[in-house]
């Protein structure tokens, strides 16, 4: 592979068969230049930027090199985790955003993520690498972030895998799901404790069929007269899934059939129970 322009010590932009690849590795460009060839074991990461080879060039060339390396760590280690190629736009959004994140903080700046409750339930795997990240970036740049970013950084994961939608999306599911625990608390005239089982499942069962509904896929079926049984016994629980309904057709134009309002109903229960 032959390198057509060098971007730091440790990234380069090199030419093979007419398409241009980013190369990253430890000293990969070190006392490199233009014209050059290396090996493609000389590189840790190699991967095509298509239409966004500019844009991450030009990152790369005023970021700090530290703030790089370290978001370049955190998809190695979040790939490797989950099992599954990320979206290569990660490379651009997560440094992007790692970046500007540290400088606020370092400015003492700290920008609320109103979701993070959500985040945390919804995407659990991506927000554990949130904290092995954190712990990494203390490491390397001496610098403190709270569970807000930690939040941000799973949320950019979760949308860069593949076949995952897009960060709108992600993001709307995550306020479609606060939205309607806000519904249940004030229902309930008590909060929610996050942590609880109740919680937990209420919100998996709400994940499942907002994707559902997302996709055109089944939801669950519930006959008759297990329906009429939930709404006559549980009556309080079902008034409240059906503001949750109304709530969602209103604002989001979704329409949860009614055997989906039995099941929300259950788990309603199961946190009035739990009170």
């Amino acid at each position: 592979m032959k390198i057509k322009k060098v971007l730091n010590n440790n990234t380069v932009v090199v030419e093979e068969d007419g398409i241009e690849r980013i190369c990253m590795g430890s000293g990969i460009g070190f006392n490199k230049r233009k014209g050059d060839v290396i090996l493609r074991s000389d590189a840790e990461k190699i991967f095509v930027m298509a239409d966004e080879n500019e844009r991450f060039q030009e990152l790369l060339k005023t970021l700090p090199v530290s703030h790089v390396e370290v978001a370049e760590e955190i998809i190695s280690y979040a790939e490797r985790t989950l099992n599954v190629p990320l979206n290569t736009h990660i490379h651009i959004a997560l440094t992007d955003h790692l970046s500007f994140a540290i400088e606020r903080l370092q400015k003492g700046l700290v920008i609320e993520n109103k979701l993070l409750n959500e985040i945390k339930t919804l995407y659990r795997k991506e927000y554990e690498i949130g904290l092995w990240a954190k712990e990494l970036i203390q490491e390397r740049l001496n610098v403190t972030i709270p569970d807000d970013e930690i939040g941000y950084i799973a949320i950019h994961i979760h949308t860069a895998k593949e076949q995952t939608n897009s960060m709108e999306s992600t993001m709307k599911q995550a306020a479609i799901v606060k939205e309607m625990i806000e519904i249940i608390e004030s229902h309930l005239n008590s909060s929610v404790s996050y942590e609880s089982v109740s919680y937990q499942r209420l919100i998996a069962h709400i994940r499942f069929a907002l994707q559902a509904l997302e996709t055109g896929d089944p939801l669950h079926t519930l006959d008759a007269e297990m329906h009429e049984l939930i709404k006559t016994k549980y009556s309080d629980s079902y008034r409240c899934a059906i503001k949750i309904k109304n709530h969602l057709k209103e604002e989001y134009d979704l329409v949860f059939p009614e055997s989906e309002l039995a099941y929300i109903s259950l788990h309603i229960q199961n946190m009035f129970n739990a009170k």
